[in-house]
């Protein structure tokens, strides 16, 4: 047997060296995949710990109100719980992004602005126990503390904004990496095939070393294709842990919503036992008031069903589904029907449950006030979109109307309520007697067509 060339053993070298990368850049992309999802998984754990945040100063800030509005203990306690609930999600926040000065800096200053709303807020209820409610009121109608709130909200926007953008920008950068390195795989394979094929062509006159040859090369092929089999066995096994991940992710954020609606759910109940041993007229209608719209704050956190991304919610079926509960829950009233046309606007979960409250407060108000003394009759709930796109609530009802000597829109606790989460869409409500009879409510929600877009 003649010797090898040198030729040939250069071509046998690079082939080798060839089929190194490829094995190298398999095993690099998977630890990219492991890493990708090992910061899809802490994203979402900070941006559900800040969502905890936005949620318990909502409830701190609905305590305060209630309090100033009503001196009703129950809503002072809602508020301590509330604040001490947001100081350990404060630190909980912290502790996730500790490993980052710019974040952790960046948590520190929302820390900061929630303690000047919380201060803001101790000022009007401590003005309560002085005293001296109706300064406390006159300070929460300035609407400074909405502007604080609105702060700390667009800073908690940002907060998870920039999680987002950072995370999209991690992804970007390791599907780059990804397709270069498959662009390399696949060049070291299809280098090392021509070599052998070249191999192959160049070796005919020395048979024995070509069998030789050929029976090491198919060990090797043998050998690498054992090899690949194996990482794409691991890729795949990387891939369904990222989707269970992803299910876990989605099966706890619903089973927050669920237990956020049980709990207020029994809140409601413990509402409907006081409303049965109070003796006092007025005490029973507030407590029913308050326990109706405990009632429709845990129908919407019960309803909301997240879409693939955890962040949104199609109107239609969640706005449905609260309708239906509101229709179960209403047994003290005659035949009223209630009757939804939405369409499928893609919402924000948050704006979601917001909605849901104003949709409860107007069709509530609807039901105890349009349809007295077990009158029957209909009320149309509508989320559509106007000829300018912009998104539109309204609510019909054909009851007995108001009076023409009453000006509408001045309610009670249940009209203020609506004209301040109407303001988080930027938008007001609008109430219009109608020709046929009835009352219709319209709410324009710019702000919520843009967060469905």
């Amino acid at each position: 047997m003649s010797p090898p060339r040198s030729g040939q053993r250069f071509a046998v070298l690079v082939s080798l060296a060839l089929v190194l990368v490829a094995v190298a850049a398999a095993l690099f992309l998977v630890q990219g995949v492991d890493r990708q999802l090992q910061d899809v998984i802490g994203t979402y754990d900070t941006r559900l710990q800040a969502r905890e945040v936005s949620i318990g100063l909502a409830e701190a800030e609905s305590g305060q109100r209630g309090y100033v509005l009503t001196q009703n203990d129950e809503y002072l306690a809602t508020y301590r719980n509330a604040t001490r609930d947001i100081e350990q999600d404060l630190a909980g926040l912290s502790a996730l992004v500790a490993d980052d000065a710019s974040k952790a800096a960046q948590v520190a200053s929302i820390g900061e602005e929630i303690r000047a709303k919380t201060a803001e807020m101790d000022h009007s209820i401590g003005l309560v126990a002085a005293n001296r409610p109706s300064q406390a009121r006159s300070l929460v109608e300035t609407g400074m503390g909405m502007r604080l709130m609105d702060d700390v909200r667009g800073s908690l926007a940002r907060f998870i904004a920039n999680e987002d953008a950072q995370l999209l920008a991690r992804n970007e950068a390791i599907e780059r990496s990804r397709r270069w390195l498959v662009a390399a795989v696949l060049s070291a394979l299809a280098g090392a095939a021509i070599l052998a094929f070249s191999l192959f062509n160049r070796s005919q006159q020395q048979v024995t070393a070509l069998s030789r040859s050929q029976s090491e090369l198919k060990d090797q092929n043998e050998s690498l294709e054992a090899r690949v089999s194996e990482r794409t066995q691991a890729l795949a096994e990387a891939t369904a842990h990222a989707e269970r991940e992803r299910e876990r992710v989605e099966a706890l954020l619903q089973d927050t919503n669920h237990r956020i609606g049980n709990s207020l759910a029994t809140v409601s109940s413990l509402l409907g036992l006081q409303l049965m041993r109070s003796d006092s007229a007025e005490v029973r209608a507030a407590l029913e008031a308050a326990r109706s719209r405990v009632h429709a704050v845990a129908s919407a956190h019960r309803r909301l069903r997240l879409g693939g991304d955890l962040e949104t919610t199609q109107a239609d079926e969640f706005l449905t589904a609260v309708l239906e509960d509101l229709e179960t829950g209403a047994t003290d009233i005659g035949d009223v029907t209630l009757v939804g046309e939405v369409e499928p606007i893609v919402i924000g979960a948050r704006d979601a449950t917001t909605l849901g409250i104003v949709v409860g407060e107007l069709v509530t108000n609807a039901m105890k006030h349009a349809f007295p003394d077990g009158r029957s009759g209909n009320i149309i709930v509508r989320l559509q979109r106007n000829t300018e796109g912009v998104a539109t609530l309204v609510v019909l009802d054909n009851g007995i109307g108001v009076p023409d000597k009453q000006d509408l829109g001045e309610g009670g606790l249940g009209s203020v309520i609506i004209r301040q989460l109407a303001q988080q869409f930027g938008g007001a409500p609008l109430y219009e007697r109608r020709a046929e009879g009835g009352l219709a409510v319209t709410v324009a929600l710019p702000e919520l067509a843009a967060a469905g877009a």
